[in-house]
């Protein structure tokens, strides 16, 4: 079973953002290839993570 986790895009760069967990459980941001997240994904944009896939809130 998967659990939603809440990230906050903290910085993009290029080919990749950087996510920062909402929950405070990691401390270092996660570096996620761009190509997954939805389109209209920018810096300060809410994301949750699901069933292996990222939907903006």
């Amino acid at each position: 079973m998967f659990e939603r986790i809440d990230y906050l895009v903290e910085r993009l760069d290029g080919d990749y953002a950087y996510l920062k967990r909402l929950d405070g459980l990691e401390e270092e941001p996660k570096c996620v290839a761009r190509a997954l997240l939805p389109p209209k994904t920018d810096e300060g944009s809410r994301l949750a993570y699901e069933m292996l896939e990222y939907t903006l809130l």
